[in-house]
C-alpha cells in the first residue's frame, strides 16, 4: 500500500517508536518518516508507506514552522525540560518590548552549534543517545535561515513565539541565542512542529504526493511501455532537455528521471499512484 500522510507525534516519545505504533495501526510493515522530531518535541511528522518512502528527499518541506515556549530562569543540559533544573533565584520580569525586538532581530542567517541532546547523527549514532551515555563528542557549526518569527505572549516567566526556519534548524539552540541577547538563563519548556512546507497534520488524511514533490514536470512523447519496463530513454522524446531531475507523470504511475549531458537515468521508476 502506497500512502503519504502526516501524523501528530506526542511529547516524550521518539519518532521511531511512534512510527511503530502507526505501522501497527495501519497494519503496514514497509513504512518510514521524514524529519526526525526529538522525543521532547511534538507535532507534524511526515510518514509514508510502500514506494512512497522513497519520495522524502523530493518533497518540499521548507519552511518549517514551530511553536515554542521559553522558561526563564530554568537550566537544562539538554536545553529542554528533559533535564530541567529550576533556579531558586528570583527572575525579574523583562520589558515586553525588548523581548519583541530581540526576537525580530533573529531573522536572517544564524550560525551556531546544534545541541548535543539532538537527533543529529554522530558516527552513525544519535547525538542524544551519546549524550545520555556520557560520551564526550564535538558537533560542527551549522547555518540556519530564520524566515519569520512572531511574538505570541509573555506571561512571566514564559515567553511564547512562533518561528519559521530552514531545514535542519534547532529551535533549542536558537532559543539560547535569543536568551544571550536578553542576558537571561532559560530553556525550552514546549516545542511543537506546526508544518513542513505545506505538509501539516490533518487527521492523518491521505495526501497526493504529486502536490508536494518539489521537481519540475517533464513531458514525454514516447511510448509509455519504455518506462514500464525500465528501458533506456532517449532525450528527443522529452520537452525539457536541460540537466536536472524531473517528474514524469502517467495515468497509473509516475517516475523521476535525471538528465546529465543529454543522457537520461532513472532516479525512481514506476511509482504507482
Amino acid at each position: 500500500m502506497n500512502r503519504l500522510f502526516v501524523v501528530n507525534k506526542p511529547i516524550f516519545i521518539s519518532s521511531n517508536f511512534y512510527l511503530k505504533k502507526i505501522k501497527r495501526k495501519y497494519k503496514n510493515k514497509k513504512a518510514g518518516f521524514s524529519g526526525t522530531l526529538d522525543p521532547f518535541a511534538k507535532g507534524c511528522l511526515i510518514v509514508a508507506f510502500g514506494q512512497y518512502t522513497k519520495l522524502f528527499r523530493y518533497l518540499k518541506k521548507t519552511p518549517k514552522s514551530y511553536k515554542a515556549v521559553i522558561f526563564l530562569g530554568a537550566h537544562s543540559s539538554s536545553l529542554d525540560i528533559e533535564n530541567i533544573e529550576v533556579s531558586n533565584n528570583i527572575i525579574d520580569p523583562i520589558d515586553q518590548n525588548i523581548i519583541k525586538k530581540e526576537l525580530l532581530d533573529l531573522k536572517g542567517k544564524l550560525e551556531y552549534l546544534p545541541p548535543k541532546y539532538s537527533a543529529k547523527k554522530i558516527d552513525g549514532k544519535r547525538a542524544y543517545d551519546l549524550a545520555r551515555a556520557g560520551v564526550d563528542f564535538e558537533t560542527k557549526k551549522i547555518t540556519s535561515i530564520i524566515f519569520d518569527i512572531k511574538f505570541l505572549s509573555y506571561c512571566h516567566p514564559f515567553i511564547t513565539f512562533e518561528i519559521s526556519v530552514s531545514e535542519g534548524s534547532y529551535i533549542r539552540s536558537i532559543a539560547q541565542i535569543f536568551l544571550d541577547k536578553i542576558d537571561q538563563i532559560g530553556t525550552l519548556s514546549y516545542l511543537e512542529r506546526l508544518n513542513e512546507g505545506k505538509l501539516r497534520f490533518e487527521d492523518e488524511k491521505e495526501l497526493d504526493p504529486l502536490k508536494y514533490i518539489d521537481l519540475p514536470i517533464n513531458h514525454y512523447s514516447g511510448t509509455q511501455e519504455w518506462f514500464e519496463l525500465g528501458k533506456k530513454l532517449s532525450i528527443e522524446y522529452f520537452s525539457q532537455k536541460e540537466d536536472g531531475e524531473y517528474l514524469v507523470i502517467f495515468d497509473q504511475f509516475f517516475s523521476i528521471i535525471k538528465i546529465v549531458d543529454q543522457n537520461i537515468s532513472y532516479s525512481l521508476n514506476k511509482v504507482l499512484r
